[in-house]
């Protein structure tokens, strides 16, 4: 089961939804989301157990070490998966991306500021609102025309926006939130 599914659950059998969802016999699922439940109100999140390639910090609610969140390949490709096929303002064409939807992955860990500073391995930083995300479906790119996205051209990670879905997207203010080769978010 994701780890978003799991917090929604654990959300949904706090909140007192249990016994609606054992009458429709999904009770069990309240029961095994126990652990999820004491994870989310201690404040974390499993940990990772490969690289490390994204940190969340900052103002958010759940951590898996001392005031971040850090994320493995593996903990990102187990949100729910997504495609975006857009061009950009630095590739030919249409482009096809593969990942996960950013307002998912901050789900995951219970932001409580309105933005991101966003921070590539080149040190290159940008302010985004946290508004975008579920505003435009934002992606965290993991892959292109699926290739993995890798460190020596634009990888690990990608922010990519819809562009061509969306008129006002086709502008710089919004072209310079595309930060590739992510490492950091930090909510403010």
């Amino acid at each position: 089961m994701s780890l978003l599914l799991q917090l929604r659950i654990a959300d949904a059998c706090r909140a007192g939804a249990a016994v609606v969802l054992g009458v429709v016999g999904l009770m069990p699922l309240c029961a095994s989301a126990d652990s999820t439940a004491d994870d989310k109100t201690s404040h974390t999140l499993p940990k990772p157990t490969g690289p490390v390639i994204l940190v969340v910090d900052g103002a958010i609610e759940r951590t898996n070490f001392p005031g971040e969140a850090r994320f493995d390949m593996q903990m990102i490709e187990n949100l729910p998966a997504h495609t975006i096929s857009t061009t950009t303002s630095v590739t030919d064409g249409v482009q096809k991306f593969d990942g996960v939807r950013l307002q998912d992955l901050m789900d995951s860990v219970g932001p409580t500021g309105k933005k991101v500073v966003a921070s590539a391995l080149n040190d290159y930083r940008v302010n985004i609102p946290i508004a975008d995300f579920a505003d435009y479906g934002v992606l965290l790119a993991t892959k292109m025309s699926g290739e993995r996205l890798q460190p020596n051209d634009k990888g690990p990670l990608w922010i990519i926006y819809p562009r061509d879905d969306y008129n006002r997207l086709m502008d710089i203010r919004y072209d310079v939130r595309w930060v590739w080769q992510l490492k950091r978010l930090t909510v403010e």
